[in-house]
């Protein structure tokens, strides 16, 4: 009996074991949320010190600015709405857990619903970030000296999980997450920064993954990994796999255009498997990054012409294709990538897509950056991450949007 005992023993724990790996290799897994219910907050116009739980179904109205103090969390059920006013922004201390489903976002936009009106999420000091399924518009408003803000800033070693979620006309940085540990999944960011700001700006420190997003007309970098110029260490290091960067870089100008993806400043990226169409830069590779830890390959470049006109400085034609790889940096092609030499070769065949280049802040992202039968990026991925190129792929793990 006791054979019997231990042998079960032995059996379930080794059964956890396999289940606890795949849940570590298979990052990608849609977890079931928990919808909070604690400490419910009253329907109307809310300020000052805040925690508890926006309802499903629920009006809020910021009018002066929030703060959720350390030891407190801020959470929401599906189907909440808040609308900011006033220029608020919100603080966050503690937690913030904003729980949104496919079926039922959570909504965050000021009262105007135009570009640079409410001051986004300034986590500077905060203890844990979660953002699923949630729609954030039209962030960036000016702080007290004037300077956009940015849609979600954290400065602080602590987990920060953004899924699923879509933001929109940003006029800084669309995430400023420094030191953090980051998993940035299948999320949707468009039009933002108005002349400078990155879509993801990973340093000092970050690590994790960032796959499976859609990033469309960012000012600067889509992607941007760099480690603190002053600690070395601990490095930026983060996997960058299976997203669709389009039209990305070029409201900066030839001074410091925009890249798909940067590599910087003692940062390591492993990067794979993206669509880069129509990007100032591709990827960029600065020989001051850890150049020997970092990789990359089987990513697809694509210009839908032949070259564009600096929105800067109107007397340079730049040409797309020579900055794939730019000559700035120490990035080469790779023996997997699909490079287009010409106006139709290694199209990616988005579903909906006019080719273009070149967008103002707050420009409505109307494509659809799915992919035709047909298509290059099916079959060209390396399989560590996915079989496909892009944010959406043929299993169903990439972009739900």
């Amino acid at each position: 009996m006791q054979t019997k005992y231990i042998s079960t023993a032995i059996i379930i724990f080794c059964t956890a074991l396999v289940f606890t790996a795949c849940q570590k290799e298979e990052i990608t897994t849609f977890t079931k949320i928990q919808i909070p219910s604690s400490s419910p907050i009253k329907a109307g116009e809310i300020s000052g010190f805040l925690k508890g739980t926006l309802l499903t179904g629920q009006t809020y109205f910021i009018t002066a600015d929030v703060t959720v103090k350390k030891g407190d969390t801020l959470a929401s059920q599906p189907g909440a709405n808040i609308i900011v006013k006033n220029n608020a922004q919100i603080n966050i201390q503690g937690v913030l857990q904003l729980l949104g489903t496919k079926e039922q976002p959570v909504f965050f936009d000021s009262d105007t619903k135009k570009p640079g009106t409410w001051g986004g999420f300034q986590c500077d000091s905060a203890e844990a970030i979660t953002i699923k399924w949630v729609h954030i518009d039209n962030t960036g408003g000016p702080d007290a000296s004037g300077s956009a803000r940015r849609t979600i800033i954290v400065n602080k070693a602590i987990p920060v999980d953004i899924e699923d979620s879509w933001f929109t006309n940003g006029q800084d940085d669309l995430m400023g997450l420094f030191h953090a540990h980051v998993t940035i999944l299948r999320n949707t960011i468009s039009s933002s920064g108005s002349t400078d700001g990155e879509g993801i700006n990973l340093k000092k420190g970050a690590t994790g993954v960032v796959a499976y997003n859609v990033i469309f007309s960012q000012a600067g970098s889509g992607i941007k990994l760099e480690t603190s110029k002053t600690i070395p260490f601990p490095q930026t290091e983060v996997e960058v796999y299976n997203n669709t960067i389009v039209s990305i870089g070029w409201r900066r100008g030839s001074a410091e255009p925009g890249r798909a993806v940067s590599v910087g400043v003692n940062a390591i990226g492993h990067i794979y498997n993206n669509i880069i169409v129509n990007c100032y830069h591709g990827i960029e590779i600065f020989n001051d990054a850890d150049v020997a830890k970092t990789t990359y390959n089987n990513n697809l470049f694509y210009a839908s012409v032949d070259t564009y006109t600096d929105l800067v400085d109107p007397t340079q034609k730049i040409n797309i294709r020579e900055n794939f790889y730019p000559a700035s940096g120490v990035g080469m092609p790779q023996t997997n990538d699909l490079i287009s030499n010409k106006i139709g070769n290694n199209d990616p065949l988005f579903i909906n897509f006019d080719g273009t280049v070149a967008a103002p802040n707050g420009y409505p992202n109307k494509y659809d950056f799915r992919l035709q039968n047909g298509s290059p990026a099916f079959g060209a991925g390396i399989t560590k991450y996915n079989q496909d190129l892009g944010a959406y792929t043929t299993d169903n793990k990439g972009n739900q949007h």
